[in-house]
């Protein structure tokens, strides 16, 4: 076990079982835009989420007890599913609510038809990286210069699928 998840308290069964997983909505964007802010260097703006609000994407919410400990976005296609955005607050990361959102999204995406769900990660995050591949998600290319990376650089992201 790592470092960083013995440091960190694993949240009980009962704590688990008060979460909550709901459409995320415009009365939401406050509370995730200044999670955005806190856990990105170059965070999404108001108006990518608010432009991701329709049928097209599936935009979840993870509460506890109305605190939001997460959110995911991501993209419906035929018969694939294209994680866009999938965020834990930073006071609860490493307490597997990351996970929990993967479940939830791979829940949702085979009830859509989808048989892949994929994803780009910049190439610099390991923690992510290592989190996507315990999780199943197989590397299958990688995408130059696709993030920005500040000072008018750019980072490669890994593209990454999951067979559903």
């Amino acid at each position: 076990m790592s470092a960083d998840k013995l440091s960190r308290p694993q949240p009980s069964e009962a704590t688990r079982n008060r979460v909550t997983l709901a459409a995320m909505t415009q009365d939401d964007l406050d509370t995730v835009m200044a999670i955005e802010q806190t856990a990105y260097s170059h965070p999404w703006t108001r108006g990518n989420f608010r432009d991701s609000l329709n049928p097209l994407f599936e935009a979840q919410c993870l509460w506890l007890d109305g605190e939001l400990l997460g959110y995911f976005l991501a993209m419906r296609g035929f018969e694939e599913m294209h994680l866009l955005n999938i965020t834990v607050a930073p006071a609860h990361q490493g307490q597997g609510w990351g996970h929990m959102m993967l479940d939830a999204l791979t829940l949702l995406s085979r009830q859509s038809g989808a048989q892949w769900l994929w994803l780009e990660v910049r190439q610099s995050n390991l923690r992510a990286l290592q989190v996507y591949e315990h999780y199943g998600f197989k590397q299958v290319s990688i995408r130059k210069d696709y993030y920005p990376a500040g000072r008018q650089q750019r980072e490669h992201a890994v593209v990454m699928s999951l067979k559903l």
